[in-house]
Formats: structure tokens, C-alpha cells, sequence
């Protein structure tokens, strides 16, 4: 989850991650704007989740260019940014 640092730059933030949807090894990634339809938290902007297979396939998303070009755009626009990880039993 990220929060753009400046409102104008949240369109980039969003389509600096966007580019994420080109890395070959998540199962199912999503990007998208937060709706901020919760009227006691609106603190993010983007929402990025991913699926991925194992452990294994998550680190080689990681390792592809695209993760970090995606870095590289992202984070001196943003002043906020949240990760959750986690195994899921379905």
C-alpha cells in the first residue's frame, strides 16, 4: 500500500507501479487506487496485491528489473508505504 507524498503525484505513483503487471512470476497482481470509501482510515493511495505460487516465486518477482524500475519511479514520490505478507490457507 503506498501514499503519494504530494496529491499531484499520485497518478504517478500509480502508474509507476502499474508497470509491475509486466513481471512474469505472480500467479494474479492486481494495482489499483484506493476507493477511500472507509470514513475513518484514507491514508493510502495504491494498492498493489499479489499472488504468487511459493516463496520461490516471490523472490524471483523481486529479483526481475521490472521490481526495480518500479522502486527506482516510485519511491521519491511517496511518503508512505506498507507491506503485509503472508500464506493463505485457500
Amino acid at each position: 500500500m503506498f501514499r503519494a507524498r504530494r496529491r499531484e503525484d499520485v497518478e504517478a505513483v500509480f502508474e509507476g507501479l502499474c508497470i509491475l503487471k509486466s513481471n512474469p512470476h505472480a500467479l494474479r497482481l492486481e494495482v489499483v487506487m484506493n476507493a477511500k470509501v472507509d470514513p475513518l482510515g484514507n491514508d493510502v493511495d495504491v494498492v498493489v496485491h499479489g499472488e504468487f505460487a511459493d516463496a520461490a516465486a516471490l523472490a524471483a518477482y523481486k529479483a526481475h528489473p521490472t521490481y526495480q524500475e518500479s522502486i527506482e519511479r516510485v519511491r521519491p514520490l511517496r511518503d508512505l508505504r506498507l507491506s503485509a505478507d503472508f500464506e493463505s490457507s485457500f
